[in-house]
């Protein structure tokens, strides 16, 4: 039995709908419903196996559910090379925000320089995804005991007007005011960022529970009134 025919005996069609109202990019009709820890449980059970490697050799995929087990699979993956290599083949055929938030693979972190040379070139990508996939990389592996000031500054310079990279750059310095806040504040007391990044960064500071209240009343003051 393929893959595929697994995840249609997990379908939900209750939680497909669901899905469908929260992917505006994706036809309803290419999403099965699986619910996440399904999925989760399935790219466990065959991580390794050549029935994953022949599964993430079939893209692209048609199902939304596909394209979550795929990322599931390389996010298990213990070897750095192989994640990458797998990533690199997946991430052109990315088409929606969740499955690109999905899949953080773990031995990323134990190659930091290996991992930056290719956010340089994700971040350069005319991809939405790709460029999205590259900032997430900063946000989950570079904002702590590895910050550099540079890495922020690779972030601020990405412009574009689509949705799903302006929301990335936003969530980006919210949580690194969160982590850094004395490096990256200047992003906005410089207005060094578009209005809409600018603002949508101090809503989602504002919200989170790590920053303080003294700083979260600075932030209030640095709201942009015309976006």
């Amino acid at each position: 039995m393929s893959l595929t025919n697994k995840l249609f005996e997990l379908q939900d069609l209750g939680y497909r709908d669901f899905q469908a109202k929260l992917m505006p990019t994706i036809d309803k009709n290419n999403i099965i419903g699986v619910r996440i820890p399904e999925l989760r449980k399935l790219a466990r059970q065959v991580a390794g196996t050549n029935e994953a490697r022949d599964f993430l050799s079939l893209l692209p995929h048609r199902y939304y559910d596909e394209n979550n087990l795929h990322a599931f699979i390389i996010g298990l993956s213990r070897n750095f090379d192989e994640a990458l290599l797998l990533t690199n083949q997946f991430l052109p055929y990315i088409d929606n925000w969740a499955t690109c938030d999905s899949f953080t693979p773990k031995v990323f972190s134990r190659h930091p320089d290996e991992l930056l040379a290719a956010v340089s070139d994700w971040i350069a990508s005319n991809h939405t995804y790709t460029v999205r996939y590259a900032i997430r990389m900063l946000m989950a592996f570079f904002l702590d005991e590895r910050f550099k000031p540079e890495y922020a500054q690779m972030v601020a310079a990405v412009k574009s007007d689509e949705y799903y990279i302006k929301m990335m750059i936003a969530w980006y310095f919210a949580t690194a005011l969160a982590k850094q806040y004395n490096s990256v504040i200047k992003y906005l007391t410089d207005n060094l960022l578009d209005d809409w990044c600018h603002n949508k960064a101090i809503q989602k500071a504002i919200e989170s529970y790590r920053i303080s209240d003294e700083q979260k009343a600075f932030l209030r003051t640095l709201k942009v009134n015309k976006v």
